[in-house]
């Protein structure tokens, strides 16, 4: 499943969790930012090294802006794992 496939889902569930808009746009914005650096590849082929790589791209941000896009990350992968559309959480480094 490719990564903008695997965010409808997460869109779509944070959506009847009853999120406000501005959450939801700003998660749409973090999946658009990520999937321009990896590529809208399979979900199965993220690594934590390339999470790692795509945050160390963000070290200008300020740190409340750096905050939010890995709360966001860890987020949807956690969503992923739960959902079973991944076996392993590439977020972690477990």
């Amino acid at each position: 499943m490719l990564i903008s496939e695997a965010f409808k889902l997460y869109f779509e569930d944070k959506k009847l969790l009853g999120y406000s808009k501005h959450t939801l746009k700003s998660y749409t914005l973090q999946s658009k930012l990520l999937i321009r650096y990896l590529g809208d590849i399979n979900i199965e082929n993220i690594e934590y090294i390339d999470l790692k790589k795509y945050l160390l791209t963000l070290s200008h941000l300020k740190p409340a802006s750096l905050g939010h896009r890995i709360r966001f990350i860890k987020s949807f992968f956690r969503y992923l794992l739960d959902e079973g559309l991944v076996v392993k959480n590439p977020s972690s480094n477990k």
